[in-house]
């Protein structure tokens, strides 16, 4: 097993760590809130008096979004954001090392089999919110979550523009950021995916979305693509 060398803050990433190895790799991580804690049977790092986690880029789009060299990385600490389509927690887990224990994680999905995984990942992370809800009906879950500061989306869906923008009438604020991962197959299977994405874009440009950036996630994930978005709706 390699040893640690050093760990430092990615230089465009705030709340990304580097952790260099003593084989001559390189790993991304986030410091981990719930020390001792793995999500997804991640790596673990100890670095001085802090634990970081090894975020595993074929395991999750964010991670892959990053080392493809996504412009920015919205998510700050404090923030609060809601998940939708958090599954067992993988990415999810990480977005809630980078707010930290002053921001809060609303982690929605529609599945029962995964809420259950979800659930003993937010028990050990107080910033972390299980909801058990459909995406496409923000109105069911509006009690349970409040405005916040970005929409992390990751659903598959046909209509995913569409319900990342109705989700943002109801929660984001003015100026919010979103990262909404694509998956080309998921919304039409007989179309070319550059196609697909920039059908989606104009829906979410319609919807009031300014597009920041977006980078295509090969060889992490095939067809898929992040788009990060800013929340500008026309008054």
């Amino acid at each position: 097993m390699s040893e640690v060398v050093k760990v430092y803050e990615h230089e465009r990433y705030k709340g990304v760590y580097v952790v260099e190895l003593d084989d001559g790799s390189a790993r991304i991580a986030t410091r981990n809130l719930a020390p001792g804690k793995r999500v997804y049977g991640e790596r673990l790092f100890k670095w001085g008096d802090a634990e970081y986690r090894e975020w595993n880029p074929y395991r999750s789009k964010l991670a892959a979004a990053l080392l493809k060299g996504l412009e920015e990385l919205p998510i700050k600490e404090g923030h609060k954001v809601l998940y939708l389509g958090a599954a067992t927690g993988t990415t999810a887990s990480h977005v809630s090392d980078i707010v930290g224990p002053k921001g809060k994680v609303y982690a929605l999905d529609i599945a029962p089999r995964v809420m259950r995984e979800l659930i003993v990942v937010c028990e050990s992370r107080p910033n972390m919110y299980p909801i058990l809800g459909d995406a496409r009906k923000p109105y069911e879950y509006r009690h349970l979550v409040e405005m916040v500061d970005g929409i992390y989306a990751d659903v598959a869906q046909p209509e995913q523009a569409e319900l990342v923008a109705d989700n943002a009438d109801y929660f984001l604020r003015e100026d919010g950021w979103l990262l909404l991962a694509i998956k080309a197959r998921s919304i039409d299977v007989t179309k070319e995916p550059s196609e697909v994405f920039k059908r989606e874009i104009d829906i979410l440009k319609e919807r009031g979305f300014e597009i920041v950036d977006m980078v295509h996630l090969e060889p992490f994930d095939r067809d898929h693509a992040m788009v990060y978005a800013r929340f500008r709706p026309r008054r």
